[in-house]
């Protein structure tokens, strides 16, 4: 009989052996970020709801529609975290991690995020992301390094159905003209009221409207790449450039916005075209004004935001060779309460070795204690029953080879040694 709760609506959940293939490319970030030299960085999964409002925008969709926002006992406005960037750039500030060493900060962060969206394939209210910023240098260098590393990442998982999107959305020099240009053709377009007070907030938004029908009047609608100062499209270029030097191949698209107001100068978009509508497992861009919407000094920074769920996804897609669970190497078989003692010494003594190792529990016949064996995908059986302890020895079998001996107990450890080895 199953339970009676279910875990919520719009939730991920992994559980074998799924929950090996999440695990794979949780760690495969970690040692990319790693190798590249940036550093883990632990954050409260909730935070003051103005950061949010402040650092992300509050024209954008996830602050005004999407945010899971409470009072606490305290009276105190929190919010769940629905990003990271924010989140990360006040941890920077707060600590003064700008000030401690070369700059830029280079950290990386994983776990959950929490929106409040129509839950469907791919589009979860419990998302779970990896997150890498680097925060306090202005160098294209640094943007195509951390788009390279995302590019690697899904690569090295074997990933190869993969779009890069890159665009430009200027900076504060070129955005305000570009801005008033944006706002009189929206201003003439046919547009519900909601979308229109977004015209006067920030234009950029109807442009990341997902709508049929908004999308439709806004295909004409002038590009930002063609509005862009001197600075900033040696900027954009240099960037392109370190892409093609590193043979990383992307697709310019000139109406990539992203829904997040901070963004500015590089954004870019990872999309895997057998996701169906939720095409996009990843991006990120530049935010060089976000330290200071928030309080901090002028502090320019770049990064992105991985989905883990639609990478799994995009794994199972391409039928990525199935990563399973690795089990264990040993497994114990006791037949008998003694030598269920004495397997359980021994199993803990191979786990402090080194070596991975189950046993089975209950006191089972053979048979059912070696199905076990079989399903915990161990190389070796470690069998004691009574004989075998008062010959001092325990019964090694070769679970793929079917080949079993006798080995002296105060020398199990070194042969299953000699034998993983």
């Amino acid at each position: 009989m199953s339970s009676i709760f279910q875990a919520p609506k719009g939730v991920s959940e992994y559980l074998p052996p799924r929950s090996a293939a999440f695990l794979a490319a949780r760690d495969t970030f970690a040692a990319a970020a790693t190798r590249a030299g940036y550093a883990y960085l632990e954050l409260p999964v909730f935070e003051d709801t103005q950061l949010f409002a402040r650092g992300v925008g509050e024209s954008t969709d996830v602050v005004s529609k999407e945010m899971y926002t409470f009072e606490d006992r305290g009276g105190r406005s929190i919010t769940l975290r629905p990003e990271f960037t924010a989140g990360v750039v006040r941890a920077v500030l707060q600590h003064s991690l700008h000030r401690l060493g070369e700059l830029p900060v280079k950290v990386w962060a994983v776990g959950p995020a929490f929106r409040y969206e129509r839950a469907q394939a791919g589009r979860y209210r419990q998302f779970y992301q990896v997150d890498l910023e680097a925060i306090g240098s202005e160098d294209p260098a640094i943007d195509a390094e951390t788009i390279a590393i995302a590019w690697d990442f899904y690569r090295s998982l074997g990933l190869t159905q993969l779009t890069l999107n890159l665009n430009s959305l200027g900076c504060k020099e070129c955005r305000p003209a570009y801005r008033a240009v944006l706002q009189d053709f929206l201003r003439a377009l046919d547009l519900d009221e909601a979308t229109r007070a977004r015209i006067e907030i920030n234009p950029l938004r109807v442009l990341d409207d997902k709508r049929p029908e908004v999308r439709a009047q806004v295909a004409d609608a002038p590009l930002i790449i063609d509005h862009l100062c001197a600075d900033c499209k040696a900027h954009h270029d240099q960037v392109r450039g370190l892409l093609a030097d590193l043979d990383i191949p992307w697709t310019d698209d000139p109406r990539l916005v992203r829904g997040l107001d901070y963004y500015m100068r590089t954004t870019f978009e990872f999309d895997h075209p057998l996701l169906g509508a939720q095409s996009g497992i990843g991006g990120g861009g530049r935010y060089d004004g976000l330290s200071e919407t928030i309080g901090g000094p002028p502090l320019p920074g770049i990064g992105f935001g991985l989905g883990l769920d639609r990478t799994v996804l995009a794994m199972e897609a391409e039928q990525v060779p199935s990563i399973s669970s690795p089990g264990v190497s040993v497994y114990g078989v006791p037949l008998g309460e003694e030598a269920e003692r004495k397997v359980f010494a021994l199993v803990t003594e191979l786990r402090r070795a080194g070596i991975s190792a189950d046993m089975s529990y209950g006191s089972k016949k053979l048979k059912n204690a070696m199905r076990g064996a079989d399903r915990s995908g161990a190389a070796y059986a470690v069998i004691l029953g009574e004989r075998d302890i008062a010959a001092g020895s325990v019964q090694l079998k070769d679970l793929a080879g079917g080949d079993q001996f006798a080995v002296p107990l105060t020398e199990i450890i070194d042969v299953i040694k000699g034998q993983l080895s």
